[in-house]
């Protein structure tokens, strides 16, 4: 078989049996994260909170998340990423359950941050160990093929959550059973888990012995043409200066993207309110919406691997993002079919620019150094999860609009995309065509 044909084999057979499975398992996680945006719709005025009690409470996740992030990540470096992402399901999934008997705020805050504390380092854990499967080349493509998740959860999670708000079983509200139902399979996951994934190459035994060999060199190539170029430890990648850029600027977007994605169903039941639109009916376009954003999410990934290109890619998609989402604020008054179009653009816009981003790590740094850059970036860009949902709030209980909340959203996602595409350099460019046709040649 010569190399071409192993490469085709191996890529696929690395797909199928990962990628559906880390799929489904940020799904779940996903869910577990922003479906108190649904449960908002009837726990806010069940418990008595305001705005400003549900934005602070929504992202102190993140602050939980930010402070075991990088150390998380470390400790999956020395316990393998297989127990370490099956400790993480099962942990937040029994805290996801607790959810659901919360009272008071400071239950409500305790709660979310006990979780942001127990998914901290999921994300850049399963970042890391998929770059370890595959090629350069083939990293945007892997990364929007699992990250379809988050677009997909909220196209699964919207109709269902909705569905879930009305139902009254046992003495439980809606709500209730929205984080119960929603928490168990993350529990069942993460012992599937335990059993499912393999910490590295050389313990796989669903690839043949050719198509192990020829990942097992092409992987270690690249990884010693990269070391060339940056040979960092895990504490020396933390205080990269690209590694450090970009960690601001997925800081602003994370802003954006949060303040809109935790108060979209609270914003979506305001404008549906003109039309005397259902909350069942809502959750069905909300779904659809999200539907749209994943198929924007593939065509991105797909062309950003083909162009070789990462970081004009996030910066069009964030901008897009950013405009639409102001447009749609300003024209929710007059026209509210157009203003759920522009929502759905911004969506799209928002979830695009994910998979050329994280593509930009794994491009210019190897092994434990890029699971800690991957960590640092990620838990300081979540801080803007706890901003974001909270100066929505807090600017909407003070103005009775979310026209001056979208404007702020807008202008921090347009600020991270000038960071990323203006300050970090060409090292964060994705592996070159040139340097992977050199690796063929001395295999």
């Amino acid at each position: 078989m010569n190399n071409l044909a192993l490469e085709q084999s191996t890529t696929k057979k690395v797909t199928l049996r990962l990628i559906p499975f880390l799929f489904l398992c940020f799904v779940i996680a996903i869910l577990d994260r922003v479906n108190i945006g649904f449960a908002a719709l009837k726990m806010n005025e069940d418990l008595g909170f305001s705005n400003a009690v549900f934005g602070f409470g929504a992202g102190i996740f993140f602050l939980g998340y930010f402070l075991l992030e990088v150390p998380g990540s470390a400790m999956m470096n020395k316990v393998g990423a297989r127990k370490w992402i099956s400790r993480i399901m099962i942990s937040w999934g029994i805290i996801a359950i607790l959810m659901a008997f919360v009272q008071t705020p400071w239950q409500f805050y305790s709660a979310r941050f006990l979780l942001g504390v127990a998914e901290a380092s999921f994300y850049p854990c399963m970042v890391h160990y998929l770059s370890g499967f595959y090629q350069s080349k083939h990293h945007a493509k892997a990364i929007a093929g699992f990250m379809l998740a988050i677009p997909g959860a909220n196209a699964l999670g919207s109709p269902l959550s909705t569905f879930l708000l009305n139902v009254d079983w046992l003495g439980f509200a809606g709500w209730q059973w929205l984080f119960i139902v929603e928490a168990i399979p993350a529990v069942m996951l993460g012992v599937v888990c335990y059993f499912y994934l393999d910490d590295k190459i050389e313990d796989v035994k669903w690839l043949n012995p050719d198509e192990k060999k020829w990942l097992i060199d092409i992987t270690t190539k690249e990884k010693l043409e990269k070391q060339q170029v940056k040979h960092y430890t895990f504490l020396q990648a933390l205080k990269d200066r690209d590694v450090l850029i970009l960690s601001v600027g997925y800081f602003c977007w994370m802003v954006g993207y949060y303040g809109i994605n935790m108060f979209l169903p609270t914003i979506s039941k305001g404008l549906s309110e003109t039309t005397s639109l259902s909350t069942q009916n809502m959750g069905w376009i909300l779904g659809l919406m999200y539907v749209c954003a994943m198929v924007v999410m593939f065509l991105v990934g797909n062309h950003s691997d083909k162009k070789n290109e990462r970081r004009w890619h996030v910066a069009a998609c964030l901008t897009t993002s950013a405009i639409a989402m102001i447009i749609s604020s300003y024209i929710s008054n007059t026209n509210i079919v157009l203003a759920f179009v522009f929502l759905t653009i911004a969506l799209c816009g928002a979830f695009g620019a994910y998979s050329p981003f994280w593509a930009i790590p794994p491009s210019f740094l190897t092994g434990a150094a890029a699971g800690g850059a991957i960590a640092l970036i990620n838990s300081i860009g979540n801080l803007g999860g706890f901003f974001g949902p909270y100066i929505v709030g807090y600017i909407k209980d003070v103005t009775g609009s979310f026209n001056a909340s979208m404007i702020f959203l807008g202008a921090s996602m347009i600020i991270g995309s000038c960071i990323i595409v203006f300050l970090v350099k060409q090292s964060g460019k994705a592996f070159s065509v040139n340097d992977d046709k050199k690796l063929k040649q001395t295999s």
